[in-house]
């Protein structure tokens, strides 16, 4: 199983492709709902503005939307265990008479619970900034209890922890688009070649456009990735793995 995983995620040349391997391969397990955020811009207590993340899931809408759209999920005390630490995480340690919840964190429960997000586990991905964060919350099937996942991951938790931290850099180097970050294929081309340190007159030539329309294209990009400068605007998409490669 763990090398027929390697191979399919190894092989994934989208996002959409790795992520259908991890649920395959996690379901199996006992895990059927997950949810994956990443964002290069996370602070100190939290992943950042969710229109900057990359946000994976398989729970059903009527669950994900009013979670991530209404903020609950920013008081969700698996995603505020994730934002401080690394590693795995039951979420026994949110439940019982020792969690001290706040009120707002127990709304979120109390949702989750309504949901059928009940029982599962958190993994929150090692980073070398603490503005990169990554986490993965595995949801248990309806019928396994917090103790069946407890036990699980005694048996086999440092298999389903490596399997998820190989997912996670995968799913890191390929290219991606965030709500925040939607461009047209000539938005990002012209931001391809500021990258590549071409001035505006430059790209103006290789794109055959005039130096009016190459600004245009720029402002427009610099007002769908949410930024002041041209500069910022190729970090971001870099961060994205697309400015550098250019659909052809």
């Amino acid at each position: 199983m763990l090398l027929d995983y390697l191979e399919k995620i190894h092989g994934s040349v989208s996002i959409e492709g790795a992520w259908e391997v991890i649920v395959k391969h996690m379901t199996n397990f006992g895990f059927d709902r997950m949810l994956y955020g990443y964002t290069r811009f996370g602070t100190a207590t939290s992943f950042g503005e969710t229109d900057d993340m990359l946000l994976l899931s398989n729970h059903p809408k009527s669950y994900l939307e009013p979670y991530i759209a209404e903020g609950l999920y920013f008081e969700a005390p698996m995603h505020r265990w994730a934002a401080k630490n690394t590693g795995v995480c039951s979420w026994s340690r949110f439940t019982g008479p020792d969690s001290n919840l706040t009120p707002e964190a127990q709304k979120t429960m109390n949702f989750n619970a309504r949901h059928g997000v009940i029982a599962g586990a958190t993994i929150s991905f090692q980073n070398i900034s603490n503005k990169i964060k990554g986490a993965i919350g595995l949801v248990a099937k309806q019928g396994m209890s917090q103790q069946d996942v407890d036990t699980l991951l005694d048996l086999r938790g440092r298999e389903i922890v490596q399997m998820c931290n190989v997912a996670h850099l995968k799913l890191t180097s390929l290219s991606y688009t965030t709500p925040g970050g939607r461009l047209t294929d000539r938005q990002r081309e012209t931001l391809h070649w500021v990258g590549e340190g071409k001035t505006t007159r430059d790209i103006a030539t290789i794109m055959g456009v005039t130096i009016a329309t190459v600004e245009k294209h720029l402002h427009l990009a610099r007002t769908a990735l949410n930024v002041d400068t041209t500069a910022q605007a190729v970090l971001k998409l870099s961060f994205q793995n697309q400015v550098f490669s250019l659909e052809r």
